[in-house]
């Protein structure tokens, strides 16, 4: 099955001839959110099974140049089924099933993203995102250009550090197993238990598997794909959020669906890509509605118009870099710029 449908607007369909916004918007996608349960624990087998897959191929594979891209494969469809769990926690996919919890919940905690702490923070997001204030909270911390005059020197040095692509390319130590599982943990050790248990899982499969299998096969089979795996989500993440047309509002006057249609890019990807991603870069009509099953966001936006014309980035170097360039709001010109110079 494919996760992919085109998303051209029908010629014969009768497009509203003012825009839909707020509840009228939102209730326009709700037929989407129709879950088909086979097709969804179709999507489950398929990934989990090309995922035993490729750790057998890769365990196998007698040279590290079979081993390498093979381990980075790997990571990307550890992307994937992280979607799926990611959609699991949104009652998108799957709800209500005890299997499929059996299934995500341990998943979460070995990929770094222990469910208790990624329900809250993934919630509080998806309310407060591309606020001015407020929208750091399981984001990536944005300031305008007025804040960053106002800040000391530490902290303008802690926020560039948050959001430098080192910190995003070794996201797993920095974003997952720093900020995702230990900083929660210590803040409410009671209330995010899970985050130490996904930090000694980590440790444990570490040297576990070094010592059973060996330091090298350890590497390939597990370690280098979930650093793939971190650096991609976390990219993912920073470009759904950062680039050259994002809009961001007052938070006196933030309002959800235009946060979601302007302040969340559409990703173009080809299929393999969108695959290995599980749609993720239709972020604008997740944002939306995250009630609809990954495999839907593509029918959604093709059968909606207000969905069509989204701010839009690619996988391409020079958008990576145009995303990398987006630091700081500027209230003025309303858009996105680099650092002042001399700062």
């Amino acid at each position: 099955m494919s996760d992919a449908v085109s998303h051209e607007v029908d010629p014969s369909s009768d497009a509203p001839a003012e825009p839909r916004r707020g509840r009228e918007l939102i209730a326009a996608t709700k037929p989407f959110q129709k879950e088909n349960r086979a097709r969804s624990w179709f999507h489950v087998f398929e990934t989990f099974g090309v995922m035993a897959g490729l750790t057998a191929a890769i365990y196998l594979a007698p040279y590290w140049y079979v081993r390498l891209p093979l381990a980075v494969l790997q990571g990307l469809v550890v992307v994937r089924a992280f979607i799926l769990y990611h959609d699991f926690m949104h009652n998108s996919l799957l709800r209500g099933s005890t299997l499929a919890k059996l299934i995500f919940y341990p998943y979460g905690v070995l990929v770094l993203t222990p469910p208790k702490v990624w329900r809250q923070t993934h919630n509080y997001h998806h309310a407060h995102t591309a606020k001015i204030v407020g929208s750091h909270v399981g984001s990536y911390l944005m300031v305008t250009t007025d804040m960053w005059q106002e800040m000391s020197g530490k902290e303008r040095f802690m926020y560039k550090l948050i959001r430098h692509p080192l910190t995003i390319a070794v996201g797993y130590f920095t974003i997952f197993l720093y900020g995702m599982c230990a900083s929660s943990f210590l803040r409410n050790p009671r209330k995010n238990w899970d985050s130490a248990v996904s930090i000694v899982v980590a440790f444990g499969l570490l040297f576990g598997l070094g010592f059973t299998i060996g330091f090298w096969n350890m590497f390939f089979v597990y370690w280098l794909p979930l650093m793939v795996a971190t650096a991609a989500g976390a990219y993912l993440f920073y470009a759904q959020h950062n680039f050259p047309d994002l809009h961001v509002q007052n938070r006196g006057e933030w309002e959800y669906t235009r946060a979601a249609l302007e302040s969340s890019s559409y990703m173009k990807t080809g299929p393999i890509m969108g695959w290995l991603t599980g749609n993720i870069g239709y972020h604008h009509v997740h944002h939306l509605n995250p009630g609809i099953p990954f495999y839907r966001l593509p029918e959604a936006m093709a059968a909606i118009p207000e969905l069509q014309n989204p701010p839009t980035t690619t996988l391409w170097p020079r958008d990576v870099v145009a995303c990398f360039q987006q630091k700081l709001w500027d209230i003025e010109s309303q858009r996105m710029v680099g650092y002042p110079k001399g700062t």
